[in-house]
């Protein structure tokens, strides 16, 4: 079985009308106001999905800047979830803006059978403030749900929603909450280089990274320089659809003759066995 990790789809009243939400959103502007930048609904993905062997997919939403936005984007992901029961996994999002509403809306979606939260986007200063993050971090674990952040690398070319969640930042919020199960995106910004120190590695047990829009950002040897260090049952296949074709990293794997065993890993087993798919 092959599952891809990240994935992002929306309503076709945003894919259809970019230009409305460009000038409400903040990263939604950062990220879509390029045409380049590809839009995919539901179907979009499932066609996708049927054409380059893929089983199933994690949708991700994005971290709007609003909660109305996070409401109706969350509501059509649990929709398309509802629909291709067998081949979606939803996650929903919230927004920072009141710490009450994030709860209520995680717990609304956690009613309605969402498996995770993400992309997690927070502000550098948000991942430093406690006070604000640890109820709503809190209920995630309380729902045993997943958290999905994007993550930065801290050298490097610079893009448009790269941002500075670098592996500096992310690793205090880690400790912090020793008890979540969190998703670095991107190969968490280099994070599993530091797995080799073994005082990073015991606070990262509940740590796992996505290779998403991996050949934007790493040579092909990433995959086993990611293996040495943090193992392959940290590893999630993640395209970052529609950014890159899945196929793209699928080949990209391929030619790196990685074992049975850890292929089997990576790209399906550990995303079954941490969304708990029968």
């Amino acid at each position: 079985m092959i599952i891809d990790f990240h994935t992002h789809i929306f309503p076709p009243q945003i894919r259809d009308n970019r230009d409305d939400y460009i000038k409400q959103d903040p990263l939604f502007n950062l990220l879509y106001s390029n045409i380049k930048a590809k839009l995919a609904s539901a179907e979009d993905l499932i066609t996708s999905m049927d054409s380059q062997g893929i089983d199933m997919s994690v949708v991700l939403n994005i971290a709007w800047g609003n909660a109305e936005l996070c409401r109706m984007t969350n509501e059509y992901i649990l929709t398309a979830v509802s629909k291709y029961p067998y081949r979606l996994v939803g996650f929903g999002m919230f927004s920072l803006d009141s710490t009450e509403k994030a709860v209520d809306e995680i717990e609304r979606c956690a009613a309605c059978g969402i498996k995770g939260i993400g992309e997690f986007r927070p502000a550098p200063d948000s991942l430093r403030n406690m006070e604000l993050l640890r109820p709503v971090i809190q209920n995630i674990i309380d729902h045993n749900l997943i958290l999905l952040t994007h993550s930065s690398e801290p050298v490097g070319h610079l893009y448009p929603g790269k941002g500075d969640i670098t592996p500096e930042r992310l690793y205090p919020f880690i400790k912090e909450f020793p008890k979540l199960k969190l998703v670095c995106a991107h190969w968490g910004g280099g994070l599993p280089f530091y797995m080799a120190m073994p005082e990073v590695k015991k606070y990262l047990e509940n740590v796992y990274f996505d290779s998403a829009a991996s050949p934007f950002l790493y040579q092909p040897q990433i995959y086993n320089q990611v293996l040495q260090t943090a193992g392959a049952e940290k590893m999630l296949f993640g395209s970052d659809y529609p950014v890159i074709s899945p196929q793209r990293l699928l080949m990209e794997i391929e030619n790196q003759h990685l074992a049975p065993q850890v292929k089997n890993l990576f790209l399906g087993e550990n995303a079954r066995l941490i969304l708990g798919i029968n």
